[in-house]
């Protein structure tokens, strides 16, 4: 009799669950539908471009618009891409170097700062500024010295990544992000197969030399390069650490205009730039929550620009966007299955 009960009981709980599960996915529809069938042009645009953007849910469009009007709204039709022009070395000069802070200088605290200024935290020649917007809430890391950021890699590309967490451990670094992008179909990549390239002290360690990529890398000046090349070209510029993404959203301190950064959608966000005095620009933007939606990579522009960057590019967003600083993760990650593997990641040495 009490296993017949049970029994019921199990079956009664497994369809409240069925039915809860059911309402959810016919509310999340009806919602979807609203917006891409209904009567805001800019809301079905906005949130087409934010889901062409991410693995997981990129089809999802099409299954509410026809294709022509997801490529019109994506803009695949116009005029390809100009060339993209190459980094002005001579335009930053690094100056900071370890050990240039005052002796007597002590870690600030992470809190609100005067009337009118903003809060920060400065220790070690690192600085973190929180960073809002109208949509988005980030996270804005400056590393005075750029000879202190390198690429982090796991021990073999192929099989599966690291987590930022990992990576940070296994180089004993101070802090890190997420950095280039790697094969995930449907979402579901382990993170072991990098884009592009991988370049690590000096040697191409991914891809092919002859092959096109979007490269950010440092040379062995400390300089940023940001922009399309191959991994031959990018050993000719003497690039010691790179990883591949993009596309870059600033070159020699002018913000780039193109198809994919104006129809870019609000997403989590993760970059990198450099400014004029050699200090290294590490930015993560939140997205996919109700406090923080996400950033376009227009914001991500205007963010860079407003702190000085002279060269900047997109890193992988999404889901993977993460920055860890002294072992505390300063943002809300986007993943709903624990933070996720990854092939490179830029680094903070101690």
């Amino acid at each position: 009799m009490r296993s017949k009960r049970a029994g019921i009981l199990i079956g009664r709980i497994l369809l409240v669950l069925g039915i809860t599960l059911l309402l959810a996915v016919i509310a999340v529809t009806g919602i979807l539908w609203v917006i891409l069938r209904g009567p805001s042009r800019n809301a079905q645009e906005l949130l087409t471009r934010s889901m062409k953007e991410t693995s997981a849910v990129g089809f999802i469009p099409e299954l509410f618009l026809s294709k022509e009007r997801v490529a019109e709204i994506m803009r695949e039709k116009d005029e390809p891409e100009q060339e993209a022009r190459p980094v002005d070395v001579s335009l930053v000069t690094v100056r900071a170097v370890r050990g240039d802070s005052a002796p007597d200088e002590v870690p600030v605290a992470l809190e609100s700062g005067e009337a009118g200024e903003p809060e920060y935290f400065s220790s070690d020649g690192i600085t973190l500024v929180p960073i809002t917007g109208a949509s988005y809430q980030g996270m804005l890391m400056i590393v005075d010295d750029p000879f202190r950021v390198f690429v982090g890699t796991p021990d073999h590309f192929g099989t599966v990544g690291l987590t930022l967490r990992q990576m940070v451990k296994k180089y004993d670094a101070v802090a890190g992000i997420n950095a280039g992008g790697f094969y995930d179909p449907g979402g579901s990549g382990n993170g072991g197969t990098p884009e592009g390239i991988v370049i690590a002290d000096g040697k191409l360690t991914w891809g092919n030399a002859g092959t096109n990529s979007s490269v950010i890398g440092f040379d062995s000046d400390g300089v940023l390069h940001v922009g399309m090349m191959s991994g031959r070209e990018a050993q000719n510029r003497n690039i010691q650490w790179a990883c591949s993404f993009g596309p870059a959203l600033v070159v020699n301190g002018e913000a780039v205009s193109s198809n994919q950064i104006s129809t870019s959608g609000v997403n989590p966000r993760t970059a990198i730039g450099q400014r004029a005095d050699g200090a290294v620009l590490l930015l993560v933007v939140d997205g996919r929550q109700i406090t923080s939606m996400g950033a376009t990579l227009e914001d991500l522009i205007a963010i860079l620009l407003e702190h000085g960057a002279v060269n900047a590019a997109n890193l992988d967003g999404g889901s993977s966007t993460q920055m860890i600083y002294d072992g505390e993760t300063l943002n809300k990650n986007a993943s709903v299955i624990g933070e996720r593997p990854l092939p490179t990641t830029f680094l903070v040495r101690r």
